[in-house]
């Protein structure tokens, strides 16, 4: 009588057995998708592109987001050590409104200055791929911003991040990928509400963003006249560029600015920017139309992701037609969607939002190549940049590799535009280690 049961005990574990090779295999072969997407070659297009503009792959590089113009750029430094723009991507998606992030749930996608190292990179992503923000940075603390898992990913659906198409976002992946692998420890996101031009300056001046929007602006100036990445810090709440504290001095985030220093050459040269500037602002706001301060939006997309959509209304498909950026899923306006309320009651991440990803040993770097940091005039009043393309070269000083002027002392303080009641927005990220393979 206990043969039968001998039999089908023979059978379970059979079945178990079969039910534990699949899922290993299964395993595999998510592993090895995850380690086909995460180093993608680059495309040979993008190797002559690179070429055609005198860099490398291995060169550094550097990110500006835009949301109003719903664009993102790389820039890459060139063998003579400047950055220069390689390429623009259209954003497919953004959440929230101008403004920076404030508080979990409020679906802002973050604005300000970020760094982001091999370990943000994420090729697990459930968004194709993606790369953490770093959010909350020094600046976002101190006004005490709440958020989580704000990204640059895929899938083209957002709830605080900013989505681009698989296709795009692998491009960038793999070019974060080979500069990490060419020695670079880390690259600067720079994100802004919109191009920081006079026009636009001047579009927006009763925005109550303006002042944080104005300090941002330094940063893009000091990038802009001298194609170098500005080395950022923080103190009196808020950001200072290229500046180097008095001895024995230190920046902090919520105290007052200590007496720094920064190079003559590139003070000068964003004071110059920034009269210039303000006279533009000061002669358009007398005719401009004032753009509307806008709240409850919901973000938005590039003009040519819109004209893909409407054109797609009603088809059973929306695969974008050969001149367009990539593909999108049917949802990219997800419902309103508090993330902590996502995360917790359906058991994964909410839109725009990243699983966790065990840690693994990151690569081993060289370090980065030094390079000539631009320094902004401390105290400075920001200010809008002419056109919607970068300055001419003539604009900028000397070259990288040529040594400064003497340095011209800034004396500690908060910036007298910004107020320290400014409202901020800001979000937060935490990302899981991972080793490239070349």
């Amino acid at each position: 009588m206990s043969r039968p049961k001998t039999i089908f005990s023979s059978r379970v574990r059979m079945a178990a057995l079969a039910v534990t090779a699949a899922l290993a295999l299964s395993a595999c072969n998510q592993t090895d998708e995850v380690a086909r997407k995460a180093n993608k070659p680059l495309s040979p297009q993008m190797v002559s592109l690179i070429g055609e503009k005198n860099m490398t792959p291995a060169t550094p590089l550097l990110v500006r987001i835009f949301k109003e113009e719903a664009e993102l750029e790389v820039w890459k430094q060139t063998t003579s050590g400047d950055y220069a723009l390689l390429k623009t991507y259209p954003i497919c998606r953004w959440s929230g409104e101008l403004g920076p992030k404030v508080k979990m749930g409020d679906r802002q996608a973050p604005e300000g200055f970020y760094t982001i190292s091999p370990g943000q990179m994420n090729p697990n992503s459930n968004y194709y791929l993606s790369f953490n923000l770093g959010f909350p940075n020094a600046f976002d603390k101190s006004y005490g911003r709440t958020g989580e898992f704000l990204m640059v990913h895929g899938d083209c659906s957002s709830a605080g991040c900013y989505a681009m198409t698989d296709e795009q976002i692998s491009e960038i992946f793999s070019l974060a990928r080979e500069s990490f692998a060419g020695g670079q420890r880390a690259f600067q996101v720079q994100a802004y509400p919109f191009r920081m031009t006079p026009k636009n300056i001047a579009r927006h001046r009763t925005n109550p963003n303006m002042a944080f929007w104005r300090n941002l602006k330094q940063g893009y100036d000091h990038f802009e006249v001298t194609r170098q990445e500005p080395k950022v810090n923080v103190c009196g709440r808020q950001y200072v560029f290229d500046a180097q504290p008095m001895p024995g001095a230190r920046f902090d985030a919520d105290g007052a600015c200590p007496p720094y220093q920064v190079p003559s050459a590139v003070a000068d040269a964003v004071a110059a920017k920034s009269r210039a500037d303000d006279a533009q602002v000061a002669a358009l706001s007398q005719t401009a139309p004032v753009a509307p301060v806008k709240t409850g939006a919901d973000g938005g997309m590039h003009p040519v992701f819109l004209a893909e959509i409407k054109r797609k209304q009603g088809a059973s498909e929306f695969a974008f037609s050969p001149e367009a950026p990539g593909t999108i899923p049917e949802t990219t306006r997800p419902p309103k969607m508090d993330e902590s309320v996502a995360l917790s009651s359906l058991g994964a991440p909410a839109p725009g939002a990243e699983a966790a990803v065990p840690a693994a040993a990151p690569a081993q770097l060289a370090p980065r190549p030094t390079a000539a940091a631009a320094v902004p005039a401390a105290g400075a009043k920001p200010q809008a940049v002419a056109g919607d393309k970068p300055q001419a070269a003539a604009s900028k000083p000397q070259a990288s590799n040529s040594p400064l002027p003497k340095p011209s002392l800034v004396v500690a303080g908060r910036p007298a535009n910004v107020a320290a009641s400014d409202t901020l927005q800001g979000a937060s990220e935490v990302m899981p280690t991972t080793t490239f393979t070349r």
